[in-house]
């Protein structure tokens, strides 16, 4: 319909234009525009007369029943049956045919427990990569954490004490548990901040054991009592992850990107463009002075020669991009390194504008527990992502007497999803778990529920190529989906995909109170519409990461 509107407008205006449609209600008609009235200033016509002109036009096409013109030029059409049809049935676009798209999301730092920030970007771009795929991506999906830096010696330092020294076999007592070792590696973080921000002693050695750290890197070194430390710990953080992800129901990563591989193509990345002036010298350490852009100055490398957090990153996109020469790169992260990010690929569009270019950073913001308070990762009162499935897990056994561990992974994604990406999240156990209202498990009912219609009826699913007048309203809403998708792909906006399923199952619900199917007459006709409304809808929880069952 767009085409054919940017059609007519052209053959009779000579005008290239943006045709925005909407669905109006039924008894208006199937689409609507404001084009005339968008044309009127450059056609410098009164906007009904133009109206009357394109709708004069649209009558020629066999899919439109009518045309009509309302107030002071808004034009409605209704649509044929087969039309509607043909969009329920139509193929979703691949914009992203032939396309490599590299999605980094989740950042997991080793020796670090998983809060539920990582929890949310875990969940966010496991959908934003299913997106990218369906529109025909080859999707690389990974992630980036830090295993060297500041945050990794003050936890060994801690480690280090609490272990009575460099003592590797002392580490048998935390058992072999991933969740706490995790744990008591966070624990050791919250000791080894505290004594770096408190104590001027504490706080040299954990300066001096960074570079130790990175020595180990340089010298391959897995040998020493204090490098069999740290590369078990790293392993236990690993293992972690792992575990966590399979929890999630995630899609797998295809790579994990260390800082310690990172780093160093920074160092030599930042070098190099420090001879050509994109990088300066300053105070002994080496910046990019983000003023000259309009933003802020930041360290690439400090004055002990090691490169920041702004360094690696440099080295992360360099590597990205020999590893799989992409399309685009998009880079989920919380929103507060919006500011960091742009000084970050304002420096490398010095050297390399393509590659920035190619780059797209999406932002969220924090999670938090209704009522809850404010947390932070160094005085340990951070909330954990195993806090927010501990809270589902707790809430629906409240609910129902018992817990489904899918039905309980459905609240929590969709209660994260159904948000517009950019702002925070107060997450209520209780209000995501429910079977009545916008939550996942009432879209999962909803399917079950369709699913068990369609299993009493003895009738062939034959799709229907005629509509009753009952119909349209379902058959108009089940036409929309792949614009929905097309829509959620080309903004990466999983919550519009969250806010049709919800649309589409109370407009079911609209009409199975009102259309009987088993036993009716129309049964034959009616289930097909069920399978359609059954389909659609475990498309789009499958697209979401969330399980569809057929029975609840």
């Amino acid at each position: 319909m767009e085409k054919e509107l940017r059609d007519i407008v052209r053959s009779l205006f000579e005008i290239d234009c943006e045709i925005e449609l909407s669905n109006p209600d039924a008894q208006f008609g199937d689409v609507a525009t404001n084009v005339a009235m968008q044309l009127a200033g450059k056609v410098r016509s009164n906007p009904r007369a133009i109206a009357e002109q394109i709708v004069e036009k649209l009558s020629e096409n066999e899919d439109i029943v009518e045309a009509s013109i309302a107030g002071p030029g808004f034009i409605n059409i209704r649509l044929s049956d087969g039309a509607l049809l043909r969009e329920v049935y139509a193929r979703p676009q691949k914009p992203y045919e032939g396309k490599v798209v590299v999605a980094e999301y989740s950042d997991p730092n080793p020796f670090k427990v998983l809060h539920a920030g990582h929890l949310y970007t875990t969940l966010v771009g496991d959908v934003m990569t299913r997106l990218l795929a369906v529109a025909g991506a080859d999707v690389k999906r990974v992630n980036f954490g830090g295993d060297v830096g500041r945050h990794v010696a003050m936890n060994m330092w801690a480690i280090v004490k609490h272990l009575g020294g460099e003592l590797p076999e002392n580490l048998k007592a935390v058992g072999d548990d991933p969740h706490e070792q995790a744990a008591w590696l966070s624990a050791r973080y919250v000791e080894g901040n505290e004594a770096f921000e408190n104590d001027e002693t504490a706080k040299k050695e954990i300066t001096d054991l960074n570079q130790q750290i990175y020595q180990l890197h340089s010298d391959d070194d897995h040998n020493s009592p204090f490098a069999q430390i740290y590369w078990a710990c790293r392993e236990w953080s690993y293992s972690y992850f792992k575990v966590f992800y399979d929890e999630l129901d995630v899609l797998p990563f295809d790579k994990y990107y260390p800082e310690s591989q990172t780093a160093p193509i920074g160092i030599a990345t930042v070098e190099r463009e420090l001879e050509s002036g994109v990088y300066e010298r300053s105070d002994g350490a080496v910046i990019f002075n983000g003023e000259k852009h309009g933003l802020h100055t930041r360290v690439f490398m400090n004055s002990n020669n090691l490169p920041t957090y702004e360094a690696k990153e440099v080295g992360l996109i360099m590597k990205k991009w020999q590893d799989y020469q992409f399309d685009e790169s998009v880079i989920i992260t919380g929103n507060d390194i919006t500011e960091y990010m742009k000084v970050v690929q304002k420096s490398i569009e010095q050297f390399d504008p393509e590659l920035t270019k190619r780059s797209r950073h999406m932002t969220h913001g924090n999670v938090k527990l209704a009522g809850g308070k404010k947390m932070s990762s160094r005085k340990g009162t951070v909330l954990l992502a195993m806090d927010i499935l501990k809270a589902a897990s707790e809430a629906q056994a409240a609910v129902s007497g018992s817990e489904d561990r899918k039905v309980m992974l459905g609240a929590v994604k969709y209660a994260f999803l159904k948000t517009k990406v950019g702002g925070d999240i107060v997450y209520s156990p209780e209000e995501s778990v429910s079977l009545q209202g916008n939550s996942g498990p009432y879209l999962q009912y909803a399917h079950a529920r369709a699913r068990q219609i369609l299993k009493k009826s003895t009738h062939e699913f034959v799709m229907p190529t005629e509509l009753f007048a009952e119909d349209r309203q379902l058959i108009r809403k089940l036409g929309q989906y792949h614009a929905v998708v097309d829509n959620a792909v080309n903004e990466l906006a999983p919550h519009l995909i969250c806010t049709y399923l919800f649309e589409l199952a109370q407009e079911f619900n609209r009409y199975y109170e009102k259309n009987r199917v088993i036993g009716d007459q129309k049964e034959s006709h009616r289930v097909c519409l069920v399978a359609l409304y059954a389909d659609i809808l475990q498309a789009g929880l499958t697209l979401l990461g969330i399980d569809a069952p057929s029975e609840m």
